[in-house]
């Protein structure tokens, strides 16, 4: 772990701590600091903390203590402006957004509610709060905001997204979270409010919903059902392990300059033909049955607006925070599939 945490910063918020990555972040600022972490989350369909409880439970309850879930929706501005006085933060981490592309075709109004909404509502709340805070306590807190690639479109040739990269979203979804990254940083230059910003690329590892693509890959070819596979299966992204990304956003929270942006990739490029692929191979190897989990492969019409590649250049993390991805993509997968194998029941409560 390169990161260090301020002896002052003894209260974070964590919003969205019961989703994928930020219940990963809760996770490891439970098991790398003395901090007392309070998880606000309005609990909807992709929440879950069975990660977290199963995490407190291996340590005999102890990290129990550190943990507070806080079940409210960020939408809600004097909700949250209560919750943020009897907390008294140090550090906010915010990653409460709705992620899903297919569902922000489906009904784009949720996700301006949450992401551009719910992110103005956190700034307003953490700006008052900034301001009342000793001098003291001014240099140790910031608001960092976890954001995505896809802010900035989509790339045809062989050039890569960058932190000086323009935005050019193409989904609701990616439009949501472009205008949430541009009222943090507004909030940052006009009103000084400390703020820093990072874009990752795509995540996976365990405890992921199997409504993106590679659990979702590994629960239908366990379940003999038909493996959906966008148009023509040729479409890129630059895949990130789940445990890189966490230790990315705590170095970028505690380690660069405030007011700053990182773009956090795992220089990973893959179509999701090749990683469906990759998947069926190693199901052939592990789970081996009469046919070719292959041939369970069926390709759909594509979606509207479906962006061809991300990529990120990562070169300015790496150099400035000495941070780089530990995991390949095929350490990373290999990882990501035999704990779907032992935990598929869990995926049944989502499917």
């Amino acid at each position: 772990m390169l990161f260090k945490i301020p002896d002052l910063c003894k209260k974070i918020i964590v919003t969205g701590g019961a989703g994928f990555i930020g219940g990963h972040l809760v996770r490891k600022l439970l098991s790398h600091s003395k901090c007392q972490i309070f998880n606000i989350d309005k609990m909807g369909y992709a929440s879950d903390l069975t990660g977290i409880n199963n995490k407190i439970k291996q340590h005999g309850g102890l990290l129990g203590s550190r943990h507070n879930i806080i079940k409210i929706d960020i939408s809600n501005k004097d909700v949250l402006s209560k919750t943020f006085k009897k907390i008294d933060p140090d550090f906010v981490f915010h990653l409460a957004a709705e992620s899903h592309v297919d569902k922000s075709i489906e009904g784009p109004e949720i996700f301006v509610k949450s992401n551009v909404l719910g992110t103005f509502n956190l700034l307003e709340v953490s700006r008052e709060h900034y301001d009342h805070l000793s001098s003291e306590r001014k240099k140790v807190f910031r608001l960092h905001h976890v954001s995505t690639d896809e802010v900035f479109g989509s790339l045809n040739d062989k050039s890569k997204f960058s932190e000086k990269s323009s935005y050019r979203p193409n989904s609701p979804y990616s439009a949501s979270k472009a205008a949430s990254d541009h009222f943090v940083r507004a909030w940052s230059s006009t009103y000084g409010l400390p703020i820093s910003i990072s874009n990752c690329s795509n995540n996976f590892g365990p405890w992921q919903l199997p409504d993106k693509l590679i659990p979702l890959v590994i629960c239908k070819a366990i379940n003999d059902e038909l493996i959906p596979i966008y148009g023509n299966g040729k479409n890129i992204r630059d895949w990130l392990f789940v445990e890189d990304h966490v230790e990315a956003i705590l170095n970028v929270a505690f380690k660069g300059l405030k007011g700053s942006t990182y773009c956090i990739g795992g220089c990973n490029e893959y179509s999701n033909l090749q990683v469906v692929n990759l998947i069926c191979d190693y199901l052939n190897e592990e789970v081996p049955k009469k046919n070719d989990y292959k041939e369970q492969i069926s390709f759909v019409e594509d979606r509207p607006g479906h962006d061809f590649r991300y990529a990120i250049d990562n070169a300015l993390i790496c150099h400035d925070l000495g941070w780089q991805p530990r995991y390949s993509f095929e350490e990373g997968l290999r990882t990501t599939i035999s704990w779907y194998l032992e935990n598929i029941n869990w995926c049944k409560k989502f499917i």
